[in-house]
């Protein structure tokens, strides 16, 4: 008896193939490199199978390379303004086609570019988005997916309309402070310097949330304190963005204030919406679609997808979800190697979901699970592999 023949059942002969479709585990590692871990493991028990990787995300951190690494293309860089004006440099992607890129707004805007306090808070602005928009629009692109996870900024979307040449001017005509700060300044919103090129691109906002801009599940409200908004300081600060969404709806003419995903990335997504007449729309279908994750579900035994914390918010529109409801429709087993989970994960089973392993063997500091991920995620896939043998 070989080797391999010890591990597997004895009635397992045929070749098998396992598709890998993780999320990154955030502050861990990556998509690619959580999948390159999981492949590690699978091969543990069987040495031969076939094991086709699509890293993925759903709008935030990867997206990106996700889209790149599954349609090709090229990666280009621009020097932007990163969210308290300092010089920053974002990546993006442009496909095949010369036409058609894809933007995470965290590249120039993100909160891990700035620490999270009540100044910055108020000061942090999109205005990167906005020159990221223009370079990929110079490169050609008049298609252009913008992914809204992991903002540091609650300015409306402001920053990046100031870029594509909105003005936004206060009683006096001059133009108000960057930030959530000035909104309740606004007086005027002048669209007449907008660049005309962006009025003939097609724009998509690919989000994981569906907070509008305002109210008590608004932008603000709910996810101002991780940015740094003192809570004594919300409600006052959700009536200017409420009045924001006012002059959007005067001076625009486009009522985006209770429109669902409009309060993604600070209300990126309402500007986004009001002045490039983008469309939002689910992050981790559409990277689904773009990726083609369906042209080899037919052809694959088992699933393994992943995210770093699964919890009841992972059924709404997270990127294991996303997997386990494609791979369904061809009647597929999925299995979930997860860093963290809650303890009821009720929800996320009904979706599609049929196994939900944790990447932590035993108990451990977070420091130590971070160290270890190179040994953890691993075994969760050689795991993930002997349950599913096991199951057959």
């Amino acid at each position: 008896m070989t080797p391999q023949e010890s591990r597997c059942p004895a009635d397992v002969r045929e070749p098998l193939s396992v598709l890998l479709a993780s999320d990154s585990f955030k502050g861990s590692a990556s998509s690619r490199e959580i999948e390159d871990l999981l492949e590690q493991g699978v091969r543990r028990v069987v040495s031969d199978c076939t094991v086709l990787k699509f890293p993925i995300a759903d709008g935030g951190e990867g997206t990106v390379e996700a889209v790149i690494s599954a349609c090709g293309g090229e990666i280009r860089e621009a020097t932007v303004r990163g969210p308290l004006g300092d010089d920053v440099t974002a990546q993006y992607g442009l496909l095949p086609d010369g036409k058609t890129a894809v933007l995470e707004m965290a590249q120039s805007s993100g909160i891990t570019l700035i620490d999270q306090n009540r100044d910055n808070a108020l000061l942090a602005s999109t205005f990167g988005v906005g020159q990221m928009v223009l370079d990929a629009i110079d490169a050609g692109a008049r298609r252009i997916y913008i992914g809204l996870g992991g903002s540091a900024t609650s300015d409306g979307g402001t920053g990046m309309a100031k870029a594509l040449g909105v003005r936004f001017r206060n009683i006096d005509g001059n133009d108000i402070s960057c930030g959530l700060g000035g909104l309740r300044n606004l007086a005027t919103i002048d669209l007449s310097g907008l660049d005309p090129r962006v009025t003939a691109t097609e724009f998509v906002a690919l989000t994981d949330v569906t907070n509008p801009l305002v109210g008590t599940n608004g932008a603000v409200r709910v996810y101002g304190p991780q940015k740094g908004i003192i809570r004594d300081e919300i409600e006052a600060l959700d009536e200017d963005m409420q009045h924001y969404a006012n002059m959007l709806a005067s001076d625009c003419g486009v009522d985006v204030g209770h429109l669902p995903g409009a309060g993604a990335a600070g209300g990126l997504g309402a500007a986004l919406v009001a002045f490039c007449n983008a469309r939002i729309s689910s992050g981790i279908e559409t990277v689904l679609d773009l990726i083609g994750l369906e042209r080899v579900m037919d052809s694959v035994d088992l699933v393994i997808t992943g995210e770093g914390r699964m919890d009841s918010q992972s059924a709404n529109g997270k990127a294991p979800v996303g997997v386990a409801q494609r791979a369904k429709k061809y009647g597929k087993p999925v299995v979930a190697v997860v860093g963290g989970r809650a303890d009821d994960l009720g929800e996320v089973y009904d979706m599609g979901i049929d196994l939900v392993l944790s990447s932590v063997p035993t108990a451990m500091s977070l420091d130590e699970c971070l160290a270890r991920t190179d040994i953890n995620i691993p075994i969760a896939g050689e795991t993930a592999m002997r349950a599913f043998l096991f199951g057959r």
